[in-house]
């Protein structure tokens, strides 16, 4: 989700960096960006090449959300390399359920559900850095201890890294729609995507699924609806309202001014 929220008193931004500040201290070349922080590729070349549904975007890092970085990664960070299986009762440090959210944006969204529900952990993975620290310094000035992020390709982290059966929910919200015809293959929300989810899905878990583009919102309830391990919680089978504990993000209320239709679809595992 690459879009901003106005987000209510129950959580505060973090604070601005000065006008002007550079971020980015001089490093010698080939020196990491952040040393104890996310990794620029965490699964290297340990697995095969395929065809991803996310584009790495790079932008201006802040100073607050570098600080962030810095010292808040090792604690609440994860770089998905694929090369071990989470305990996410140990992630976490409780065995409360935990939902997997694939592309957060800049994080707010994501705080403000967590905030809403301190019962449900939240794994949430991107791979925009400036999201990665926007998010870890929403969690730490709301003193939000069920948010852990993930740097890098949820694939590799649900194929390689998570248990049967070890998620209560899956989101994924406005993902990057790949308009063109020509790539849609790269579209997440796949029959074979969804094989691989419900692996790793318990019985029951909520799939919640957002997006502005009305194609994509097509393909996404044929392929849910298609999938026998999956079942609409609506009845007439079609897309369901806005639930109020999705936050209406400014992004989405911009596109509902201009016209736009935003689709959800909430499925249960069967």
């Amino acid at each position: 989700m690459s879009d901003a929220l106005n987000t209510p008193d129950v959580l505060s931004e973090p604070a601005p960096d000065a006008p002007g500040a550079d971020p980015r201290p001089a490093r010698a070349k080939g020196e990491p960006r952040f040393p104890d922080g996310p990794q620029p590729d965490p699964a290297g070349s340990h697995f095969e090449r395929r065809i991803r549904s996310f584009q790495p975007r790079r932008s201006r890092v802040t100073t607050g959300q570098a600080d962030a970085l810095q010292r808040l990664w090792p604690a609440w960070g994860l770089d998905i390399d694929g090369q071990r299986v989470l305990d996410l009762a140990e992630l976490f440090g409780n065995d409360r359920p935990v939902v997997l959210e694939i592309g957060f944006g800049m994080g707010e969204a994501t705080a403000q559900m967590a905030a809403a529900d301190p019962d449900t952990n939240v794994l949430a993975v991107d791979v925009h850095t400036p999201g990665q620290g926007n998010l870890l310094n929403l969690a730490e000035q709301n003193a939000l201890d069920n948010i852990r992020v993930g740097n890098g390709d949820a694939i590799i982290l649900l194929r390689e890294m998570l248990r049967p059966d070890a998620l209560a929910g899956l989101r994924v919200y406005f993902p990057d729609p790949w308009p063109k015809k020509r790539h849609h293959k790269r579209r997440l929300i796949q029959p074979e995507f969804l094989d691989l989810a419900a692996t790793r899905l318990r019985p029951g878990a909520l799939v919640h699924c957002a997006t502005d583009w009305e194609p994509y919102a097509e393909q996404m309830l044929e392929v849910l609806s298609a999938h026998p391990d999956f079942e609409n919680t609506q009845a007439d089978g079609g897309f369901a309202p806005r639930p109020g504990f999705r936050p209406l993000t400014r992004f989405e209320g911009q596109g509902l001014d201009k016209g736009h239709v935003v689709r959800d679809l909430l499925f249960h595992r069967r």
